[in-house]
């Protein structure tokens, strides 16, 4: 299984190298070792093998069910580190293992917004706030751009546009007693989600930039 999931990396390498103009940004900051949650905007089917690409750890993450229906899909994306979540976000199981994955001091890559959103930021789930707080895990926030343009599972393959990963400084969320609010999750997931907002040029943090704050008040 490991060595399935650096054959994969190395593919992925290989095509964003080859065919698209590939630049990443902060690799320096990348904890060497100990749980580390990778938290990242979502735009297109090309983020994941992307950040994969561009970070030197393994990286575990889920990705939605339906997917795994077909068993040979399914048994490459298990080999990837890549474990089912329903849809929706809401899977106490695929929660439960990204616990134990972070608590075994491994890496876990999340897209909290659960969906794509290739016009801006969407609103994240507060999930991944609820995540670091159980484990304690660092968090480190990751811009992805250009991903956009890639529409189509063949285009990750040959991606032919610019894409630019800048990975953030690493971070970690206070401790908190007792049973934390819903309120006091999603102020978390804002902060969260506002560093990686802060590594993406305006126009993409939709909800997390100026004006979709502005949007929000009214």
């Amino acid at each position: 299984m490991k060595m399935m999931y650096w054959l994969g990396r190395a593919t992925a390498r290989t095509c964003f190298t080859l065919f698209a103009r590939w630049e990443v940004k902060g690799r320096e900051n990348v904890p060497p070792r100990g749980r580390l949650l990778v938290v990242a905007n979502h735009q297109s089917n090309a983020d994941p093998p992307l950040v994969a690409a561009s970070i030197h750890r393994r990286i575990y993450s889920v990705g939605k069910e339906g997917l795994f229906k077909n068993p040979i899909v399914g048994w490459v994306l298990r080999s990837w580190c890549v474990h089912p979540i329903r849809r929706d976000g809401r899977d106490i199981e695929a929660l439960r293992w990204m616990i134990q994955q972070l608590e075994e001091e491994q890496m876990v890559g999340i897209f909290p917004e659960g969906t794509r959103n290739p016009k801006g930021m969407g609103k994240a789930n507060r999930g991944v706030a609820y995540l670091a707080l159980k484990t304690q895990a660092t968090i480190l926030p990751v811009g992805l751009t250009g991903t956009e343009n890639i529409r189509s599972y063949g285009r990750i393959v040959f991606p032919f546009c610019r894409v630019r990963v800048n990975i953030g400084q690493p971070f970690s969320l206070p401790p908190i007693d007792g049973k934390v609010s819903n309120e006091v999750l999603d102020s978390l997931t804002e902060m969260v989600m506002r560093r990686v907002a802060d590594l993406l040029p305006p126009e993409y943090r939709g909800v997390y930039g100026v004006q979709g704050a502005a949007a929000k008040k009214v």
